[in-house]
This record gives structure tokens, C-alpha cells and sequence, in this order.
């Protein structure tokens, strides 16, 4: 019997459930299949946009857009032309239902669980295809699964296989962190606008202030170079901080957080020479811009829906 057993909405940058389906077969193949798709929400942002993983008696089908991904378990005849018809409903109906800022936002897990009653209904609908194909048509998916087929994710992707974990996997999960810096962000907010606009403006004082410096030490031989540095160092950070901002890069949270620790320190060293406020301003910006660089995450491909 084919069948979709259960699905799940996932954020794509930490995978964090956001909803999933409440009635879960309790058979042994499938406990199994949910350490599978535990196992995939970690690696989604290094997996394309349209996947599939076989495990035997059952099929983990799932896409992702925007930053969120819908993933679904089914049995392994069921047609992949209504499973991604299912996961593309599932997409457009969460999408129109909450904004980006709040999935971006969540903390805790399953905080849209409401959602289940949607995924109930259209479970019901896709495990009856007699009611449903006259309910919608699926030529237009049938074409662009023929003409972009999903990947098929491997057990060595997913870190281990019969046990112990392969030299191939390593392999595949630096490729994949490679490819990754390749990959779009989500589109700029208004605030990462801003984010940027007061990251370059303190770049430029700090640019600026280094000038002035230079100028004091070649007329004052007892000035201190060190300042010099640390005005450039300081103007460095902030350039790099918009760099992080506008592209994908691999570790970029990382990088963020310690850009941001060396405007702090910069900041410290420079303390005479600044007043409180100005301190205040210059370290400000720098938590917001780090702030937008952790929110702006990559995205998968955007939904279609032939508008």
C-alpha cells in the first residue's frame, strides 16, 4: 500500500522543527526513519533544494525554500510526482501563512505546530490520489521532476553507514562545505540595509581617524603607532563585517562573531582617544551587524508557482 505516513517543516540554518505531523506509525522501520530525518535536518543547508533518501521499505522525500525546509515519509511505491506535489502544498500554504521574520526568529521547536491541522488534511487528500487527481494537476510537476530529477541523498551523506562512518562521507561534507560558499542568501531585510550603510560609516571614521593619526605621529615624534594600527584594524573589521553581510562564505558565523570581537578590541585599545559615546556607537553597530549576518542565512531555490 502506498502511502504518505507522516511530515515534518524544518528550518534549514540549524534544523529546528517548526511543525510536523502528530500521528507517527510507531513500526520499527519507521523509528528507524526518524533518526533518518533527525539526521538530515543537520545537513540540510549542504543538500540541494530537491531531495530524496531511500531507506529500504520507505522513501524521505523533502524541498527547500526561503530558508525552511518540508520534509515527508512515505512508502517506497509511492509516486514521486504526488510526493513533491504534497511538499510543494505544504510550502506554499506555510509561506503564506507565516512570514520569514518569524520562522527566522524561533527558538523554541515545533512553534508552529498548528500547522499539523493543514498537514493532516492534505495527508488525507494525497493517501486518497482517486479524489485528488481531480482535485489538481500534476503535469506541471511531472515535467520538472523529468527535467530536474531530485537529488538521491546516500547513507555515506548522511555521516555513517552500517555502523561506522566513512572516509567518503568526510569527503562529500567538505565538498558540500565548498559548494555551500557558492550559495545565495536570503533577500537583504531593510534592516540589513541599514546594518550595512552604519557598518561602512564606521569604517570610514575609522579610516578617517587613522589619517589624523598618522598626521599627529610624523609631527609629534612621541606619538604611539599602535593607534595607527588600531584605527586600520577597526576599519578592516567593519569592510569585512559588510563582506559577511552581502556574500556566503563557509564558517560565516564564526567569522562574524570574531569580526565582531576584534571592533571590541580595537574599541578598548582606543578608549583615550574616544569618548563614551562614541564607543557606545561603534560597538552598537557592531552587535547589529553581526546580528543581521546570523539572521541572513542561505536559502534554497524559489518556489515556482507560475505567476
Amino acid at each position: 500500500m502506498s502511502i504518505v505516513l507522516s511530515a515534518s517543516v524544518v528550518r534549514v540554518r540549524d534544523g529546528l522543527p517548526l511543525s510536523a505531523s502528530t500521528d507517527y506509525e510507531q513500526s520499527v522501520g519507521v523509528q528507524e526513519c526518524r533518526k533518518y530525518f533527525k539526521s538530515l535536518s543537520k545537513k540540510l543547508g549542504q543538500l540541494p533544494d530537491r531531495c530524496t533518501l531511500k531507506t529500504g521499505q520507505y522513501n524521505i522525500n523533502f524541498i527547500s525554500s526561503l530558508g525552511v525546509s518540508y520534509m515527508m515519509l512515505c512508502t517506497e511505491n509511492y509516486p514521486n510526482v504526488l510526493a513533491f506535489s504534497f511538499l510543494d502544498e505544504l510550502q506554499r500554504e506555510f509561506i503564506s501563512t507565516y512570514n520569514m521574520m518569524k520562522t527566522n526568529t524561533a527558538i523554541r521547536p515545533y512553534c508552529f505546530i498548528e500547522f499539523d491541522n493543514f498537514i493532516q488534511r492534505t495527508k488525507q487528500r494525497y493517501n486518497n490520489p482517486r479524489s485528488l487527481s481531480t482535485k489538481i494537476n500534476l503535469s506541471d510537476m511531472q515535467t520538472e521532476i523529468k527535467l530536474r530529477p531530485p537529488y538521491q541523498v546516500s547513507m555515506y551523506e548522511l555521516g555513517s553507514a552500517n555502523g561506522f562512518t566513512s572516509s567518503f562521507s568526510v569527503e562529500c561534507k567538505s565538498a558540500s562545505k565548498i559548494s555551500s560558499a557558492h550559495q545565495r542568501l536570503e533577500p537583504v531585510t531593510l534592516s540589513g540595509i541599514v546594518a550595512f550603510i552604519l557598518s561602512l560609516l564606521c569604517g570610514a571614521l575609522n579610516l578617517i581617524r587613522g589619517f589624523h593619526a598618522i598626521e599627529s605621529l610624523l609631527q609629534n615624534e612621541g606619538e604611539d603607532f599602535s593607534y595607527v594600527i588600531a584605527f586600520f584594524l577597526g576599519t578592516a573589521a567593519c569592510l569585512y563585517q559588510c563582506y559577511l553581510l552581502i556574500y556566503c562564505t563557509g564558517w560565516r558565523n564564526v567569522k562574524s562573531f570574531l569580526t565582531f570581537g576584534l571592533i571590541c578590541l580595537c574599541n578598548m585599545y582606543l578608549y583615550e582617544l574616544r569618548n563614551l559615546w562614541q564607543l557606545f556607537f561603534h560597538v552598537t553597530v557592531g552587535v547589529f551587524v553581526t546580528l543581521q549576518i546570523w539572521l541572513r542565512q542561505p536559502q534554497g531555490k524559489s518556489p515556482d508557482y507560475n505567476v
